[in-house]
């Protein structure tokens, strides 16, 4: 039996076993196992071997409202992949793991932040006590002439119920697979073998206790400072007292990682977080009774009391974040490992950086999105205007769009100072494939080169993100600046000499490149779940990024390996119990699924399988971004637990698949000792340059895409089906 598991790509389940006539022959509509149908001509493979497919293409997308929500949700998304590429070694790995989860944790309250500030300072605030405002806004009529504090509580459920919206979602994605988990598996710690039992463990319902709990306290933050700045008096001290010590109990919770793991049986541990959510919806719910009720006067402002501060005390906490988990990553004994795409392990660092900055800026688009249109504003905002976003959110909008424009630069300049390197080591890649190639051939040996070219351009790839990551940390601490009251206005104006007006254009042509990345995430969501061609280009961050469980963020979307792995477990065990042997193949991402699938295995089970794995990532990104789940130590377990029954098929002119143990090209001498020696086999990409007899064109360049009909992957499941007959061949 050949079990096949596609990509990242969507590929349907008749391409993967070559025919189009294809029955469904476990699972349901979102992910199953086919067959060819007995009247088709394809119903066995190389040397009469019966195929399977195992299609898992629906459960990252779904419906399109699933993969829209999926699409609000990338920040989050983001900052949960931070914790699986920490660092290998249990030194640095206590560290990182609490940096991650605090840096997730003011996502969370930035998320918290934003709709208070729209609904709080803009509208509560801002709108109501301005006559421009509420002219042509009769839906807001009716709250202009009660008091503020009342304006303030009413408006308060607008956060409330955004916060409870990602908190029931958390919820009921955790509830998804329920049916396909493995009850019989107990994997312990932290192995890539428990990624499927994380978003079911105590530690899932805890982190997201936690999270809630933080996002009601920082409702309570905001009105009760803004409360306080008219006079402190003994409930705003108590209440002031208990929010304190509430949000102090979340970060403790989340910086002590013992009081997060799983325990047998109920504990204190496990109910502290459910009892720390409660007390944080019921002060919520005090703080709004007293806000509304309260009778003395509201101080005047142009916004609502400290709020600027409190969100610039948030972002300033995530720079100060961002820079201690660099210093953590960086300072490793043994120096730089070359082969880091990534140097020193920054993966951790890069992502999360991209995360907050991505979390600020569509923040500060929000509000002031929501504030151009309280203003009637069709382009820009002026300092005269109704409603202008608090000084951290412009400055938000401002570093964004100098971040944007210094990273396009910078990859400008990455990208030329390598390009002669890049174009050698293709020219002499070529030339060792296609050593005296015939005149007819020349073009057809460009269009390899070419692609031999682009396809290195992956180990660029790290350099540019840790570019974008530090100019990102650079506008985040921009911040600094309105925590201390300066304006982007007169600060650009007394440094740069640029007018008010010219400052208010760059900030609306900023806004507008955010909300450009916002409907380009909408209009990419809509396609990635009804066009499976768009999924190629859109899809695979989204399929990467889902692939882990939900460890650092509770509201990241859920995890789809809790499905597809125990269910490609079970099925696995029992064709085994069915079949001589079962050659499980996996190509791109489907090679990962199967690398954590092949540590569920029992042993039994695993002396009846074979891995092909082509195309795939698990050294070239995989290894090098996520070094203490992938990296080598677990992928020479991998070998071992199969007996080294193992072939990984590469070439040059892929972009994202590459070798697994051995970069050893023909000629070269053998660079590490057998068994692992003897995995990787490099495929001549294209196999040719000239046309086949009978053929008008010559073979085409595969690159990254699936070559099952290859005839060097048949050879190579023909060899892995021969070792499970003859065990003692191998």
């Amino acid at each position: 039996m050949e079990l096949r598991v596609h990509g990242v790509a969507g590929t349907g389940a008749g391409q993967v076993l070559g025919c189009r006539d294809v029955r469904q022959v476990a699972g349901d509509r979102r992910a199953g196992f086919y067959r060819p149908r007995a009247q088709s001509r394809h119903t066995t493979g190389p040397g009469g071997i019966v195929l399977e497919a195992y299609q898992w293409s629906g459960l990252p997308s779904g419906t399109a409202a699933r993969t829209l929500s999926l699409m609000f949700l990338l920040p989050f998304m983001l900052g949960n992949v931070t914790f699986w590429m920490r660092p290998a070694g249990r030194g640095l790995q206590s560290g990182v793991t609490v940096l991650c989860r605090l840096l997730a944790l003011t996502l969370t309250l930035v998320y918290a932040l934003t709709a208070a500030g729209v609904a709080l300072d803009l509208l509560a605030w801002k709108c109501m006590d301005s006559s421009g405002c509420l002219a042509g806004h009769g839906w807001l009529s009716w709250l202009a002439g009660r008091p503020v504090g009342l304006r303030l509580a009413l408006l308060a459920l607008v956060p409330f119920a955004a916060v409870a919206l990602v908190w029931f979602l958390s919820a009921r994605q955790a509830r998804s697979y329920g049916a396909f988990r493995l009850p019989t598996a107990n994997p312990q710690g932290d192995h890539l073998a428990a990624l499927d039992r994380w978003d079911v463990s105590p530690r899932a319902k805890r982190l997201r206790a936690i999270h809630v709990a933080a996002a009601f306290v920082t409702l309570d933050v905001v009105l009760l400072a803004a409360r306080a700045a008219a006079g402190t008096s003994v409930t705003v001290a108590v209440l002031s007292a208990l929010t304190g010590a509430l949000l102090a109990t979340c970060v403790v919770l989340l910086c002590v990682p013992g009081l997060l793991e799983p325990a047998p049986t109920a504990s204190t541990t496990d109910r502290m977080p459910l009892v720390l959510r409660a007390v944080a919806g019921g002060l919520t719910v005090a703080t709004l009774g007293y806000v509304a009720v309260e009778p003395a006067r509201w101080p005047r402002s142009n916004g609502l009391p400290r709020y600027d501060d409190i969100v610039a005390i948030v972002f300033v906490t995530q720079t100060a974040l961002l820079v201690a988990l660099a210093v953590l990553v960086l300072w490793r004994p043994g120096g730089r490992d070359h082969r880091q795409a990534l140097p020193r392990g920054l993966g951790a660092v890069v992502v999360a950086a991209v995360a907050a900055g991505l979390a600020g800026a569509l923040s500060g688009e929000l509000v002031y999105r929501a504030a151009s249109l309280l203003s009637r504003q069709t382009f820009m905002l002026r300092s005269g205007d109704p409603a202008v976003p608090a000084s951290a959110y412009r400055w938000a909008i401002l570093a964004f769009f100098l971040t944007t424009i210094a990273a396009v630069a910078a990859c400008a300049v990455i990208i030329l100072s390598a390009r002669a390197d890049r174009r050698r080591t293709a020219a002499a890649i070529v030339a060792q494939d296609y050593p005296v190639p015939p005149p007819e051939a020349t073009p057809q040996v460009q269009r390899v080169e070419k692609a031999v070219i682009q396809a290195s351009f992956t180990e660029q790839l790290g350099s540019l993100a840790i570019a974008y990551a530090c100019l990102t940390v650079i506008g985040l601490a921009a911040s600094v600046l309105a925590l201390v009251g300066l304006e982007p206005a007169p600060l650009t104006q007394d440094l740069l000499g640029m007018p008010s007006d010219v400052q208010s254009v760059v900030m609306a042509i900023g806004s507008y490149l955010i909300l450009a990345v916002v409907v380009g995430l909408l209009v990419g969501g809509l396609f990635t779940s009804r066009m499976a061609g768009f999924r190629r280009y859109v899809g695979v961050l989204w399929d990467l990024g889902t692939f882990w469980p939900r460890a650092a963020h509770p509201f990241a979307p859920p995890c789809y390996i809790e499905r597809a792995v125990p269910e490609l477990t079970d099925r696995i065990c029992q064709l085994a119990r069915r079949y001589d042997g079962v050659v499980l193949s996996g190509h791109s991402h489907g090679s990962v699924i199967l690398a954590a699938t092949v540590l569920r295995l029992r042993p039994e089970v695993r002396r009846r399988v074979a891995l092909l794995t082509y195309a795939s990532p698990l050294k070239r990104l995989y290894a090098q971004l996520y070094p203490a789940y992938l990296g080598e130590p677990v992928l020479h377990e991998i070998g071992d637990r199969i007996g080294w029954r193992w072939l990984n098929l590469w070439s040059d002119t892929d972009p994202i698949g590459g070798w697994i143990f051995s970069r050893q090209r023909p000629g070269d001498p053998p660079s590490r000792p057998p068994p692992a020696a003897l995995v990787d086999r490099r495929l001549r990409d294209p196999e040719g340059v000239l046309a086949r007899p009978g053929d008008s064109a010559p073979p085409p360049i595969r690159g990254h895409m699936p070559y099952e009909s290859d005839d060097r992957y048949a050879t190579a499941v023909r060899e892995l089906a021969d070792r499970l007959r003859d065990p003692d061949s191998g």
